[in-house]
């Protein structure tokens, strides 16, 4: 029994290093409590949060194409914890009236942060590296974008990584300067 227990244990153990390491995490929180749509709101607040502390004007879209507005410009913002696997899933990209999504990714102990031009989602969902989330006719409308922080594709790199990367994104797209 203890042999099968320790094989058993190594095909589980994935599982148990990732909560684990989520123990201590000062965004492990987001993980077990709020449901998706709260975590997307979680999400927008960090988010807005952080960059009205690094100076940038920041307000709420007057509308729902949009979450934010940035420096005067238009931003959709996707949030995702990393998954089991390794990964990153930012979610719900749709055709939506946003200049840049801003996508924030969440680690135990560590943030990483995209800001990619509506066109660069468009160009990118053409090319297959921003997939369709759903089969059938819903999949036509809904996309999402899997990053693994370990290995990020060349194209996205240029759009940010780490946190002060994206915020010099921000500034190229908005024109704002942030604080220093």
């Amino acid at each position: 029994m203890t042999t099968y227990s320790m094989i058993l244990q190594s095909d589980y153990q994935h599982q148990l290093t990732d909560e684990t390491a989520w123990a201590d995490s000062p965004f492990g929180w987001l993980r077990i409590g709020p449901s998706s749509r709260q975590k997307g709101t979680i999400g927008e607040k960090l988010v807005s949060d952080y960059l009205a502390c690094k100076g940038f004007d920041v307000s709420r879209s007057p509308d729902s194409e949009a979450d934010r507005i940035v420096g005067g410009k238009r931003a959709e913002i996707k949030m995702s914890t990393l998954w089991e696997k390794g990964f990153y899933k930012f979610q719900q990209f749709r055709d939506q009236n946003y200049d840049f999504a801003i996508c924030l990714g969440l680690s135990p102990f560590d943030a990483h942060c995209w800001v990619l031009p509506k066109e660069v989602v468009i160009e990118r969902k053409m090319t297959g590296d921003i997939s369709s989330q759903h089969r059938g006719a819903r999949g036509r409308d809904t996309y999402w974008l899997t990053v693994y922080p370990e290995a990020v594709p060349e194209w996205l790199n240029e759009w940010g990584g780490r946190l002060g990367m994206a915020i010099e994104s921000i500034t190229r797209l908005t024109g704002q300067e942030p604080l220093t």
